[in-house]
Formats: structure tokens, C-alpha cells, sequence
């Protein structure tokens, strides 16, 4: 497939990120690198389906918008911003109502026309600082949580 096709590809994926579009988009092998995961939660389409499942749940109105995207051969890089409502339990921390944001990179290798494999990394600090999780540098616990 040419660069223009995998960049397309890649595309669909993050504009539609908010339904399950997944098994049209992700190869069922798919290997997923994120240092924030354990290495179990990383093989198989199963268990990917199981993150963004999280992720839908947690921020309901979940938006990915692609600011950059740049490709060769198989590989595709792009540069996102996520953007949610935090309405529903996520990974045990019980709903707050606080809109988040973040940035993130990914780089992901397309074969056979889906997406394979995939490097992600996001800024999870800076999400739990907005959830008020994670006090940000110099403020306090308390004032976190407010």
C-alpha cells in the first residue's frame, strides 16, 4: 500500500476513535507498546479492544484530533490531542466531570491493509493532573481535588 493509504488508514482510526470501528481497522495480532500497560494487556486485538473500551467508558464523548500525520513506507507517525468528559468510572477513579486534555504521539506499521503494531505515548500524568488524581508541581493534595 502506498504512504497516502496507510496516512488514510491511520486517520479513520483516531476520527472515528469514539465508536468500535477497531475490527475493520486493527489486524487481530496487533501488538501494542505503551509503557504504562502491562505486557499482557499489549497482544491481541482482544485485549486492545479492552483499553479503548476503557477509555469510551470513562470520557463518553471522547475526540481525537490529528494535528499531523507523516508516513513511509509502512510506518505511520502522527501527532494527536485527545479531549474528554470524564463522566464515567475509569480505571477506578469514579467520575469527576472535569474535561481533559492531552497530547500524544503514536507511530503505527500497517500490513495487509490494517494496523498492525503500535507505539503510543501520551501525556497519562497530565490527565490524571486534570482529573485531580495527581496533584500538579506545587499544589496541593487538597487543592487537586477542589
Amino acid at each position: 500500500m502506498s504512504a497516502e493509504a496507510n496516512k488514510a488508514i491511520v486517520r479513520r482510526f483516531y476520527e472515528g476513535f469514539h465508536t468500535p470501528i477497531e475490527d475493520e481497522l486493527i489486524a487481530p495480532d496487533y501488538l501494542h507498546h505503551d509503557p504504562a500497560l502491562p505486557p499482557e494487556m499489549q497482544r491481541g486485538l482482544a485485549n486492545y479492544k479492552l483499553l479503548l473500551g476503557a477509555f469510551r467508558a470513562g470520557f463518553p464523548d471522547l475526540a481525537m484530533a490529528v494535528e499531523e500525520v507523516v508516513a513511509e513506507g509502512d510506518l505511520v507517525a502522527s501527532r494527536w490531542t485527545w479531549r474528554g468528559t470524564h463522566r464515567g468510572d475509569f480505571q477506578g477513579i469514579p467520575p469527576t466531570g472535569r474535561r481533559v486534555e492531552g497530547p500524544g504521539m503514536s507511530i503505527h506499521r500497517i500490513a495487509g491493509g490494517k494496523i498492525a503494531e503500535g507505539w503510543v505515548n501520551f501525556d497519562a500524568l497530565g490527565m490524571l493532573q486534570q482529573l485531580g488524581v495527581v496533584p500538579a508541581p506545587g499544589q496541593s493534595e487538597a487543592a487537586a481535588t477542589a
